[in-house]
């Protein structure tokens, strides 16, 4: 596997834990283009995980990347900003980092988002692992967005998949519906990475000793961070003292380290009525026994296979030593 032709990177997150593991990883992966970081309410504050993405750039030696914290409430003015219990006080795990040298960027995320987008001369590629806020404003901020952009890929949703915060609803569109439906119905090329195929890639604890072994600030990091998201998943998802790669999974999508075995283009759309299938992602996979034919007004490629060798991959990556 190889990354794809280097091309402009931006990272929307509320850098928890696997974010914080994907970001790791992008830093280590060469050829990756990681232009900007921007954050919103998620897993912890925006403003909490835009201080969360400085300590682990600069643990990755990534100093010069600017970071601009965005959205801390959805577009209906909900708070979602304390996963503690997934992801440690903090965010990191409990993990406490030195502070960072450098400070936020003093820009909103969406202007951060739009500013980028603009300049990279419609090469941009979004890889968003949080709620969809961010994106969902930079929209209505500027209509041309999807213009400005090559692709976007979202860590999101659930399609035959049970869901994680409700029976049906993934956390990252679940927890802001409506910007979901925006970013979705928005026209721009689209992949969606749902729990169908990151809770099927799978750290054990063999890859969090190997990391704490080979003992390089990317890797003791990730080693650290991981062990609280190991026993939450322990206690609640995996027969195993391990972790979904839920982040990683798609950042190796969205750099072209990881090539899907099944990613049919269906159409797709988010459940935003107040009832119990609120948040749910509907994928029209109606055509999966007859090998997914194309569809009248398909707008997203959703992962539903993957060869499950990513951890491995990953593992590699932020245990090796950047030149």
């Amino acid at each position: 596997m190889s990354v794809t032709a280097s091309r402009p990177l931006l990272m929307d997150c509320d850098t928890g834990i696997d974010d914080a593991v994907a970001l790791l990883y992008l830093c280590q992966t060469p050829g990756v283009d990681l232009r900007a970081v921007t954050t919103v309410a998620g897993n912890t504050s925006a403003e909490r995980a835009a201080l969360n993405t400085l300590q682990v750039l600069e643990a990755a030696g990534r100093t010069g990347v600017p970071v601009a914290a965005g959205a801390d409430a959805t577009l209906r003015g909900v708070v979602n900003a304390d996963a503690s219990f997934v992801h440690g006080d903090g965010g990191l795990g409990g993990v406490h980092l030195p502070a960072p040298a450098a400070a936020p960027d003093p820009r909103h995320a969406v202007d951060l988002i739009i500013d980028t987008a603009r300049k990279a001369g419609g090469d941009l590629h979004i890889l968003a692992t949080a709620p969809l806020t961010n994106l969902a404003l930079a929209l209505r901020e500027e209509p041309r967005l999807p213009e400005l952009v090559s692709h976007v890929t979202v860590m999101g949703g659930a399609v035959h998949h049970p869901g994680n915060i409700s029976a049906v609803a993934e956390a990252n569109i679940g927890n802001d519906p409506e910007a979901a439906a925006l970013v979705l119905a928005a026209g721009w090329d689209l992949t969606l990475v749902p729990l169908d195929v990151t809770m099927r890639e799978n750290l054990t604890e063999a890859h969090r000793q190997r990391l704490l072994a080979t003992g390089t600030p990317v890797s003791r990091l990730a080693g650290e961070i991981l062990d609280f998201y190991f026993a939450f998943h322990e206690q609640t998802a995996l027969p195993f003292r391990g972790s979904a790669c839920h982040d990683p999974l798609a950042a190796g999508i969205a750099v072209g380290e990881v090539t899907p075995k099944l990613a049919p283009r269906v159409h797709v759309t988010v459940d935003t009525a107040d009832g119990a299938a609120r948040g749910a992602l509907v994928a029209d996979t109606r055509g999966l026994y007859r090998g997914y034919p194309e569809q009248p007004g398909a707008n997203a490629v959703v992962v539903l296979e993957t060869d499950g060798t990513f951890p491995e991959l990953l593992v590699d990556r932020l245990c090796q030593v950047r030149k």
